[in-house]
C-alpha cells in the first residue's frame, strides 16, 4: 500500500536532517542504501498473531553521496507491506486500520520535523 498523498513525494532535505529526523521515530537505514538510493525502514509486530509490517520510506541522493552530511535528498512515496515468512514482503494487502493509522502518524510527524 502506497501512501501517494503523504506529501513528501518528490520532497528535498539534506542528509543529515533526514537521518536524524528518522532514527528519532525508529526508522532505521541499516544496510538498504548504496550511493544514490536509501529505504529506511520502520517495523510493526502484531504481538496478537504475529503478524510483522514494515514501513517503508524510499529515497534517493541528488547531489554529492549518502552519508555526506550536507547530501541532497529527494523523498519518495512511502509505502507498508506485510512480511510472510519465508518469502519476504507483500505490498498489496489489505491492512489493518491501526497499522494504516500509525503509518499516517509517522508521516505527519515526519512531514513537521523534516520543514517540507
Amino acid at each position: 500500500m502506497k501512501f501517494e498523498e503523504s506529501g513528501l513525494n518528490g520532497k528535498v532535505v539534506e542528509f543529515s536532517l533526514l537521518e536524524h529526523v528518522m532514527e528519532n521515530h525508529g526508522m532505521i537505514r541499516a544496510g538498504q542504501w548504496d550511493y544514490e538510493r536509501i529505504t529506511y525502514d520502520y517495523k510493526f509486530e502484531d504481538m496478537t498473531n504475529g503478524d510483522v509490517y514494515y514501513f517503508r520510506f524510499p529515497c534517493h541522493v541528488i547531489e554529492a553521496e549518502t552519508e555526506t552530511p550536507h547530501a541532497k535528498v529527494e523523498l519518495g512515496t512511502p509505502y507498508v507491506g506485510k512480511h510472510y515468512y519465508p518469502h519476504g514482503v507483500e505490498y498489496d494487502e489489505v491492512f489493518p486500520k491501526h497499522v494504516v493509522n500509525q503509518c499516517n502518524k509517522l508521516i505527519e510527524a515526519l512531514h513537521t520535523e523534516l520543514h517540507v
